[in-house]
């Protein structure tokens, strides 16, 4: 440990002996000021009433209380307070009313090469105006991501095109894996199945692995 009143050797010398700069040293924390503080209880205190308010609306809430604060600062205080808004999220795992489904074949099912199971999941990325849509396909057991694609609407035009890819360079798997959604209830993907060797499954139990 650093000794100030060390005659023989300087604070600076044992701080490289020790290999830490001098600055984190003598570094003193400060403490939170109190305008954090009541921005942080204010934050709280809104977002007990509104939890569906985002960092936008509650910094147009501060604005409006006569505290002159912008977005970066909000978002920064909610993520230090570990608030996160509450609101509606896309279903992407809805099965369609009627919609056929398959026996599940992988359930205990030991995958021990390439090709013997692939599986598909449709995840969203909320932008700042509208979300867009990303569909995976993976071996699981190469773990490998075979093939994506991104789409402005959960339709299943860019599914059948992400599929189609994977199998062109990869050749087709003897299992499918997917849920309920647009992936399964496409018409264009139910030719598919009736139309090739693939075997298909649905079941979103496996789809935590994507």
């Amino acid at each position: 440990m650093v000794v100030p009143a060390n005659p023989d050797l300087s604070i600076g010398k044992q701080c490289g002996l020790l290999s830490i700069s001098r600055s984190s040293f003598c570094y003193q924390p400060k403490g939170e000021t109190a305008l954090k503080e009541l921005l942080m209880r204010k934050i709280d205190e809104q977002f007990l009433e509104t939890p569906f308010f985002g960092v936008r609306q509650m910094a147009w809430h501060l604005r409006n209380e006569g505290h002159l604060v912008n977005e970066k600062r909000v978002r920064r205080l909610m993520r230090l307070t570990g608030l996160m808004t509450i609101y509606q999220r896309p279903n992407t795992s809805s099965a369609a009313k009627g919609q056929k489904t398959y026996c599940y074949l992988v359930r205990g099912l030991r995958v021990s090469q390439p090709n013997q199971v692939w599986a598909a999941d449709i995840t969203y990325l909320p932008m700042r105006r509208e979300f867009l849509y990303l569909v995976e396909i993976m071996d699981l057991h190469t773990r490998k991501v075979l093939a994506w694609r991104i789409s402005k609407a959960l339709e299943a035009d860019y599914c059948v095109e992400a599929l189609n890819g994977a199998i062109r360079c990869f050749g087709p798997p003897v299992i499918m894996n997917t849920d309920s959604h647009t992936i399964g209830a496409s018409s264009r993907v139910v030719w598919l199945k009736h139309r090739s060797t693939i075997r298909w499954v649905g079941d979103a139990w496996l789809l935590g692995v994507i």
